[in-house]
């Protein structure tokens, strides 16, 4: 049986501030690549980038953190956070 960390979840995260036409969503792939998990991160058109990732629950609060930290190309000004299960169906990490 899987339990904590290691329980295999869904983050979506909702990124605001100066994130699109900077490398963002680029960055965010490398990073999610790094840690395994798999998913997509894409532009919204009100300047926002969505990022929905699945794997290991450490693995998706680590991409978090990084979200969150400083080391962000462009300016994060917030991240939304919502969690659940794993729904599958992913393949990869990609720039949508």
């Amino acid at each position: 049986m899987i339990t904590g960390s290691d329980e295999v979840v869904r983050l979506t995260a909702w990124v605001e501030g100066r994130v699109q036409g900077v490398g963002f969503r680029w960055w965010t792939r490398s990073r999610a690549l790094e840690l395994g998990l798999v998913g997509t991160a894409r532009n919204l058109p009100d300047g926002r980038v969505a990022v929905v990732a699945e794997g290991p629950h450490h693995s998706c609060e680590l991409l978090l953190a990084a979200l969150r930290g400083d080391a962000t190309p462009g300016r994060v000004d917030g991240v939304v956070e919502q969690w659940g299960p794993a729904r599958g169906g992913l393949a990869g990490f990609r720039e949508a």
